[in-house]
């Protein structure tokens, strides 16, 4: 077997393929993990600053789905395991920072009275929202059975709403925008609830977790790994060496070759090698499946390449202690788009930044004394101004936009800057239609699974997922299940 792409997808397929929690017995497949970069773990790897190893993509998951945890507990690394060290967070609305309204999902109210006394919206923004309560309409699908986000709650709670919180949250964590994305994709609860006659607010309220009884601990929104995300890589690569997966980094597929009769057997190849195998799972960006599926399915290969990527940029800062004063509420803060910079050198332009990430709060297994660790987030699929400038440039003015949001006494101690070009796919409205053609398509070709970020979630959890799933898939295709 062959695995296209060494992301946790692909690495989670390589495990999958190989016996998954079982481990691997006689019929096992060898299987081959190619990797077009010099390392395996995708976006989930590490940076160096002041001595300290870091996350330098997702520094977390989301709790509530169970792949993440599921693969730790069969690695042995489950009690490293670590919840979120604070809730909530403050967003940049109405020229400074405030406290999130209670009682959010995903960004969109389920309280009014909570949304007034927060005071994020103008009078005229809270009074819009209150409609919803008072004489609320349906928000029909449209005729392919999908809305965007923002068309939806903007329907039902106005258009402030969609730009100081919905865009904020939902769009600042896809790097896309809300007006573009799949409601049924990105937030299926959303688009049930705006079918409704009544309140949006009311119906979302529902969909909310069921608060703890008294004198319980709420459960945790998201975890990480004590040593941070990149140790489930690690381990992970480990146990996979040991069960014998060959992997090739530096080696980009492009070419997916048909072998031996119809529908078994492939070769793909790189600039340098032609690897067969009876099966292969395609767990790499859109793009790349598109070419890779060029020539054998057409329209599976044009449905991938309409996938699109927004590159985003994430600065981490190392302050003294002394020389920084974060809110008092939250692991980080948002910032809408459009936000204009209220004072010193750049007043009057909007912000680069899109988020905050109050790094050694949010995880205090990170905490070290003495210094406060801090990442900013920039980059959405329509503004990529950071990319005219160079890391030293970008970091300057990330951290003086930063002295405009909290109190900043004294220059980081050390900074370093992490690019992701094309890093995260956009769900843009009608996506499970497309996926749903692609892998149709994939389907008719046999021997043959598609994974990855770009199909059914962006998250860590969601990719394991996928690419435990295809490659069981796969092995049920062939006929070689193990298990």
């Amino acid at each position: 077997m062959v695995v296209v792409g060494g992301g946790i997808t692909g690495l989670a397929a390589a495990y999958e393929l190989t016996g998954g929690a079982g481990g691997p017995n006689a019929a096992t497949p060898s299987v081959t993990v190619l990797e077009a970069s010099d390392h395996l773990g995708g976006k989930i790897t590490s940076l160096e600053l002041q001595g300290r190893t870091l996350d330098a993509g997702p520094d977390g998951a989301l709790a509530r789905r169970p792949e993440l945890a599921q693969l730790c507990d069969d690695l042995g690394i489950a009690d490293q395991l670590r919840p979120i060290g604070a809730r909530g967070a403050t967003v940049f609305a109405r020229r400074q920072l405030r406290v999130l309204p209670e009682g959010l999902n995903l960004g969109v109210p389920t309280s009014w009275s909570a949304l007034r006394s927060s005071k994020v919206l103008t009078r005229r923004g809270s009074l819009r929202a209150l409609r919803d309560l008072l004489w609320a309409v349906p928000a029909s699908r449209g005729p392919l059975q999908d809305r965007t986000i923002g068309s939806l709650v903007e329907t039902k709670l106005g258009r402030e709403v969609v730009a100081t919180l919905v865009d904020p949250m939902v769009g600042g964590i896809n790097a896309g925008r809300v007006a573009q994305m799949s409601a049924a994709a990105v937030f299926p609860p959303l688009l049930d609830a705006g079918q409704q006659r009544g309140s949006l607010m009311r119906a979302m309220r529902s969909t909310l977790p069921t608060p703890p009884a008294e004198g319980e601990e709420p459960e945790p929104a998201f975890v990480s790994l004590s040593g941070g995300l990149f140790v489930l890589v690690d381990r992970l690569v480990a146990e996979l060496v040991a069960r014998g997966v060959v992997f090739r980094c530096g080696a980009n597929a492009q070419d997916l070759v048909r072998q031996g009769g119809e529908k078994r057997g492939w070769s793909v190849d790189t600039p340098t090698t032609a690897t067969r195998a009876d099966g292969v799972v395609l767990a790499v960006p859109s793009w790349s499946a598109a070419q890779l599926l060029s020539g054998h399915d057409d329209e599976a290969a044009a449905l991938a390449g309409q996938i699109d990527y927004a590159s985003v940029a994430i600065a981490t800062f190392s302050f003294a202690e002394e020389d920084i004063s974060l809110p008092e509420h939250g692991t980080g803060a948002l910032i809408p788009s459009g936000s204009v910079i209220p004072g010193g050198e750049h007043a009057g332009k909007t912000f680069l930044a899109t988020a905050l990430t109050f790094l050694d709060r949010k995880w205090p297994h990170a905490k070290e004394e003495g210094t406060t660790l801090l990442r900013i987030h920039c980059g959405r699929i329509d503004d990529q101004r950071f990319e005219a400038l160079d890391d030293a440039t970008l970091l300057e003015a990330l951290s003086e936009e930063l002295g405009q949001l909290m109190a900043v006494r004294g220059a980081p101690r050390a900074a370093t800057l992490t690019r992701w070009e094309h890093g995260l796919p956009q769900y843009r409205v009608n996506h499970l239609m497309r996926v749903a053609g692609v892998e149709a398509g994939v389907e008719r070709l046999g021997g043959l699974e598609i994974a990855g970020a770009a199909f059914h979630g962006v998250g860590v959890p969601a990719c394991i997922g996928s690419g435990r799933l295809a490659a069981r898939r796969l092995l049920e295709d062939l006929g070689s299940v193990t298990r």
